[in-house]
């Protein structure tokens, strides 16, 4: 008998409750109150309990009323979900937007997009996870992901598109504890070299043989950005960080900038998303693309811009 229950009599039996009489679900559901009562005449009889009393003037949910109208809401989403998620499908949509992100992209960039892109596609599934440098290519390259925000790299497959994103800041720094922060700049590559300086490590072998940034041959290398901004507060090394991450602690003076000889006074890295050329994003991720465009250009300040789009091979 239960196989028999319907969503149809699941429906009724939520209106009936949430209006609070079977006449006021009927106008509800736009059917005579004869057929909300027998619909729920017939589920109560299906399930083997009474799911309303109805020895007053209007009917009340009875204990096992109330348990099963949890249960009932639930499937009653679920389907909701179901066929939201079927017509979606049907007009193209992807049915899961899955994205790996640089450590180094702003957070506060990606949170608001992601914030507007659950408004818009409140039933689309999105998987994001954090790699850096070349690892962000290849999760793109295998197709474990749609589609990438990179930092700049040596590196251009020829199956990827770019489309520019932003640019960020980044600079040297170090603990005011530090040997270092005592020297007065250009800081010449002798003196780096004497220090241990952090590295942010590559988990991917797209970049073997490469050392971008390296100064000196004593080095820490660590996969996590976090870790490695703990290191550098702690004055356990030197090394470069994006500074929108590290601008508070320039601020307090928990962190010193550093200017050393053998770069630039002010590096910068582009950032660009990235994605398949055989395979671009579906609606969904091609408007989440467009967002993180557009959220950057707003958010755009000290540590970070924007400049005009471009998009390329």
């Amino acid at each position: 008998m239960l196989d028999g229950v319907s969503l149809d009599q699941l429906r009724t039996f939520i209106a009936a409750a949430d209006a609070g009489s079977f006449s006021a679900a009927g106008r509800r559901l736009g059917r005579a109150q004869s057929v909300v009562s027998q619909t729920l005449a017939n589920l109560e009889a299906q399930l083997g309990v009474r799911l309303f009393a109805r020895g007053g003037r209007f009917p009340v949910l009875t204990a096992e009323g109330k348990a099963l109208l949890t249960d009932a809401r639930t499937v009653a989403g679920s389907m909701d979900l179901f066929k939201a998620r079927a017509r979606g499908l049907a007009g193209g949509l992807e049915p899961e937007v899955s994205v790996v992100v640089d450590v180094m992209f702003p957070t506060e960039v990606l949170t608001t997009a992601v914030a507007a892109f659950h408004v818009e596609f409140p039933n689309t599934p999105l998987r994001i996870s954090a790699d850096g440098l070349s690892a962000v290519l290849e999760q793109v390259l295998d197709r474990r992901c749609g589609f990438g925000v990179r930092g700049a790299l040596p590196i251009s497959p020829p199956e990827l598109s770019n489309e520019h994103l932003l640019i960020i800041d980044y600079l040297w720094v170090a603990s005011p504890k530090h040997p270092l922060a005592a020297k007065p700049g250009p800081i010449r590559s002798e003196e780096l070299a004497r220090h241990v300086q952090l590295v942010l490590s590559d988990r991917s072998h797209l970049s073997d043989g490469m050392d971008l940034g390296v100064f000196s041959p004593r080095t820490w290398r660590l996969s996590d950005l976090g870790a490695k901004h703990a290191f550098l507060r702690a004055g356990l090394g030197w090394g470069g960080m994006p500074h929108h991450v590290v601008k508070e602690d320039l601020a307090s003076g928990a962190l010193v900038p550093l200017t050393i000889e053998a770069t630039d006074a002010a590096p910068r890295m582009v950032m660009s998303t990235i994605y398949r050329t055989d395979s671009p994003p579906g609606p969904a991720g091609r408007w989440l693309i467009d967002r993180l465009t557009y959220t950057a250009e707003q958010m755009s300040d000290g540590a970070f811009r924007c400049t005009q789009r471009r998009s390329g091979g």
